[in-house]
């Protein structure tokens, strides 16, 4: 039986959690891509860059070991929902690849270091994140 946060409730929706706790759905057909959900949340969020970003697949829970599966951007929606619709992954809207500057992150697009400071205190690594900004 599907979880209520699951991948795929409605037949050609995939839900993607974000950091902030809110829930993006996208309706998608055979020809819609990873890339595709990435652009749509660059602009629903206002991000410049998002070089950083990715679409990941979360799997595992609170109770056992969590694990994220990095999603290529060439990747076809309906082959992600169908590859894991029982497993009950969550798809989640990442920071995947830290920025070397976090500061020159901050001054180029301050909505996506918002995100990735929402993401790092949200996993308890703020002092990480202070170490990077202290450096420079």
């Amino acid at each position: 039986m599907l979880k209520d946060d699951s991948l795929l409730l409605i037949p050609n929706v995939l839900k993607v959690f974000l950091e902030n706790g809110q829930i993006k759905s996208f309706t998608f057909d055979s020809r819609t891509t990873v890339r595709d959900v990435i652009s749509s949340l660059q602009d629903r969020l206002s991000l410049r860059y998002i070089e950083h970003f990715a679409l990941v697949l979360e799997a595992g829970g609170l109770d056992q070991n969590q694990k994220l599966h990095l999603l290529q951007e060439n990747q076809p929606l309906t082959h992600v929902v169908h590859r894991t619709y029982f497993q009950g992954m969550k798809c989640l809207f990442r920071v995947c690849f830290f920025p070397k500057d976090p500061a020159d992150l901050l001054r180029r697009d301050p909505a996506a270091f918002e995100y990735l400071y929402i993401q790092v205190n949200a996993l308890g690594n703020l002092c990480l994140l202070r170490g990077f900004i202290n450096k420079k």
